[in-house]
């Protein structure tokens, strides 16, 4: 995860010397505490820490940066298949530079013309590929893979083994929100196949994450 989060909060280069100013490690520790906290489930924790790191950015005035602070919470929220507009980016887009309208692009599965230049370097070969699954399946940061995978079923082109990747990645993570969202789509995926046995033990996977007896 901090792969991603460090990719695109882009911070680098904003310092003016070699120690990064206090705002800036603030604002990636409040954003990294954000994400991990959303998708952890604990939305109070992550709403509270989302807010600390809009707090930081807004002391540089630097719109672009808060730009990709809204931007990389609406990555998580892909990530667990909560598909909903990007409002936070959309009431900054017209301040928002190239990279952060190309990625906002990227998220809503808008990859027509695309510049895959400009966007977070583990995304590139997906989109230069239009959704191949050796580039889905090389990924190593689970929380990059996760988003991909949203991403690519927003598109109607993740695999069934893609959706089962994502499960995995989430699970192997403890990542609780994302994890009930793959499970919930395999759900489905087995009960149109009949599948009761698969169905029954996806149940009582995601009565464990809930809390629940299995």
């Amino acid at each position: 995860m901090k792969t991603l989060l460090l990719t695109l909060l882009l911070l680098a280069g904003c310092a003016s010397g070699p120690v990064a100013p206090d705002w800036q490690m603030n604002a990636h520790g409040a954003l990294t505490a954000s994400t991990s906290a959303y998708l952890e489930g604990n939305e109070r924790l992550a709403v509270t820490e989302l807010a600390r790191a809009r707090s930081e950015i807004s002391r540089t005035a630097r719109l672009d940066l808060l730009a990709r602070v809204e931007l990389s919470h609406c990555a998580a929220q892909v990530a667990s298949l909560e598909f909903g507009p990007c409002t936070g980016y959309d009431a900054l887009a017209s301040d928002a530079g190239p990279a952060e309208r190309v990625y906002a692009d990227f998220l809503a599965g808008r990859w027509d013309a695309l510049d895959a230049a400009a966007l977070p370097p583990q995304y590139r070969a997906l989109v230069l590929t239009k959704g191949d699954a050796s580039a889905f399946s090389t990924m190593q940061d689970p929380l990059s893979r996760l988003v991909a995978a949203g991403v690519l079923l927003r598109r109607g082109r993740l695999t069934p083994d893609g959706i089962d990747a994502a499960t995995e990645a989430a699970s192997a993570q403890g990542w609780r929100r994302p994890l009930l969202a793959w499970l919930g789509l395999q759900v489905g995926r087995a009960n149109a196949m009949g599948d009761t046995v698969t169905l029954q033990r996806l149940q009582r996977r995601m009565a464990m994450v809930s809390g629940q007896k299995p």
